[in-house]
């Protein structure tokens, strides 16, 4: 697909500020975009990355104009703008490339594939890799050797699973992540998402799991990684090696953990935090911040309106000196 930033201008109303016959051929962000591709910011936050860009083109608002280095599309919703765009960029899958596992199996001759599998196009399969009945392998997927690809799992289009892996019944690999822009009436507008999913080798993936795939970069779940039935991971997740996470755990997009954590089951992590390494995360626990230190970690308070909540969370954090000043008060009137 190629765009030129006229014809991008007009698909997400925006105004040129820099050469209209520009041609773009995809998205990134701002610190991988290359000149053939455009970029976006959404606020002052992102001015140094933007400063530094080398993307031949930036979705920004006026405010930041003065900061973009290359050619600039005007809007007043970056976010709504650059969600309109992305659905141009999208290589959504063909089903018309889906074959059944009978269909292809000469091509497979190494690999033990149910016959009620559906296969799509350029998907490789590596040698001694067993895959279950009803599986759905969408286009350029990559599954390495000696894995096993337990029923009804869906691998969706451009992902990569490693040798030796395990991913149960009912998980899906690569679903649309959560994303979506507001215009100015509160309707949403999907963003599409453009990343795939990166799995290393020796991982295990429990029952009913899923994996959305990235947003731009991709969703990454590095070697010797092992997780639990109904886990939720969501876009631009990276997952360090050898980290174990246990069941109904959430964790929101954009988050790194580290290598060897442990996360409890039914823990909920915010997004766009980072975790170190050798972390353990104690069940039902509600991660809200950055962790940079080892240890061990629980936190978890009863519900309750968010203004009351900054009010109790900031009591808490001080609790620890409050008893140390009341002891020294009690210690004097004695």
């Amino acid at each position: 697909m190629k765009l030129t930033l006229e014809e991008i201008a007009k698909l997400i109303g925006a105004s040129v500020h820099g050469e209209s016959s520009k041609e773009i051929t995809g998205i990134n962000t701002l610190v991988n975009a290359t000149s053939a591709q455009i970029s976006y910011a959404v606020s002052h936050k992102y001015k140094k990355s933007l400063i530094n860009s080398n993307a031949g083109a930036v979705i920004i608002d006026k405010k930041l104009v003065e900061h973009c280095p290359s050619n600039a599309l005007l809007v007043e919703n970056v976010y709504l703008a650059y969600s309109i765009l992305t659905h141009k960029f999208k290589h959504y899958q063909n089903i018309n490339h889906f074959k059944t596992a009978l269909q292809v199996k000469n091509s497979y001759s190494k690999a033990n594939i149910a016959e009620s599998c559906i296969i799509g196009k350029n998907v490789t399969i590596g040698e001694n890799t067993s895959i279950g009945v009803n599986c759905v392998i969408e286009d350029d997927v990559i599954i390495g050797m000696n894995s096993l690809i337990e029923s009804n799992v869906t691998i969706h289009k451009g992902c990569e699973i490693g040798k030796k892996c395990v991913i149960s019944s009912g998980a899906v690999i690569g679903s649309e992540g959560f994303g979506n822009a507001r215009d100015k009436n509160n309707q949403w507008h999907p963003i599409a998402h453009l990343g795939d999913v990166i799995i290393g080798d020796d991982v295990s993936i429990g029952a009913n799991t899923t994996i959305d795939r990235g947003s731009i970069d991709n969703t990454e779940i590095h070697s010797g990684v092992k997780i639990d039935n109904l886990v939720h991971i969501a876009h631009n997740v990276i997952i360090g090696s050898d980290t174990a996470i246990a069941a109904k755990t959430g964790i929101a997009g954009t988050t790194v953990i580290g290598k060897r954590c442990m996360i409890g089951g039914m823990v909920g992590i915010v997004d766009h935090l980072t975790i170190t390494d050798d972390v353990i995360v104690n069940a039902t626990s509600t991660v809200n911040r950055n962790i940079t230190k080892p240890g061990i970690y629980t936190g978890f308070v009863p519900l309750m309106l968010h203004s009351e909540w900054k009010k109790v969370g900031v009591w808490l954090t001080k609790l620890d000196k409050i008893t140390t000043l009341l002891k020294i008060k009690l210690k004097n009137i004695k």
